[in-house]
């Protein structure tokens, strides 16, 4: 076993050496156990999150989400107008790019981006705290977990090896897509315009867009060979089926459902004025 596990340590220390120079000592980048610790911890708050709340009243906290999901829209807003425009500014295509290791201006401020971006998966994982604290327990499901912690150890990924170059791509559509799904959610605090929020399906359309849009870039990345690194290529591609696959099957749970989904609008409309009642994330 010792040995298995320093067999293990050498392959991470090795890999490790060919990490990007330029990120090694940023907030919660050096090491494998900050996302590992965020994610236990994570695990352990959606297991003890709903026993702890379990006899106690459900909380409101419209302010907080408020800012909690608005905060996320200018944090995501930032990060994808950095990557837009330090692209631009880098002569980045988009199909393929190197990652250049270089402290130039320009090339500094898509890693900057790109480790903001990955801050911000942290940052997010507490809308799961709003869900308990809620008592939104149903919220909490694989999907949702799944995403939030194999997200985080993506980034993980991409801010020590690949902060630059073609994972700008993802990391910019990713952040613009968030804009708009957080805005949504931070928007539907507020029951007065909750009736004017017709477009939610939307969104998962949205996503389900971008992770396609990712498997072909990755695809055109492999066919261009442009130096960036095929293995993160690969990994990029078999994520994202995963995300198609849960994402793509819980669309069609939600909106899909034919005959019984009209039924259920047309009993809630017969208590409901004007059949606006829809349960807000």
């Amino acid at each position: 076993m010792d040995t298995f596990v320093s067999d293990i340590k050498g392959y991470y220390n090795q890999f490790d050496s060919t990490s990007d120079p330029r990120t090694q000592g940023w907030f919660l980048v050096p090491s494998i156990y900050s996302p590992l610790s965020a994610c236990l911890l994570y695990i352990l708050v959606v297991q003890l999150g709903p026993r702890f709340m379990d006899k106690r009243q459900p909380l409101e906290l419209r302010i907080p989400m408020a800012l909690y999901n608005f905060g996320a829209t200018a944090l995501n807003f930032y990060c994808c107008s950095e990557l837009l425009i330090g692209a631009w500014k880098a002569g980045y295509r988009y199909v393929c790019n190197r990652v250049i290791i270089s402290t130039e201006p320009e090339h500094m401020r898509i890693a900057n981006a790109i480790w903001w971006f990955y801050l911000s998966k942290y940052y997010e994982m507490l809308d799961t705290v709003f869900f308990i604290l809620r008592k939104k327990n149903s919220q909490i499901t694989f999907l949702h977990v799944y995403h939030h912690m194999s997200i985080l150890a993506l980034w993980w990924i991409g801010i020590k090896w690949v902060p630059g170059g073609t994972a700008f791509y993802s990391s910019m559509i990713n952040s613009f897509v968030h804009v708009v799904m957080y805005t949504y959610y931070g928007l539907s605090v507020f029951p007065s315009i909750r009736s004017y929020l017709w477009w939610k399906r939307y969104l998962t359309q949205l996503q389900l867009f971008q992770f396609v849009s990712y498997v072909v870039q990755a695809v055109l990345a492999l066919y261009d060979d442009c130096g960036f690194p095929r293995w993160v290529s690969y990994g990029m591609m078999l994520y994202m089926v995963t995300m198609i696959s849960l994402f793509g099957n819980f669309y069609l749970k939600a909106y899909r459902s034919g005959k019984d989904k009209q039924k259920a609008k047309a009993i809630q409309s017969e208590s409901v004025p004007n059949g606006t009642r829809e349960k807000v994330d």
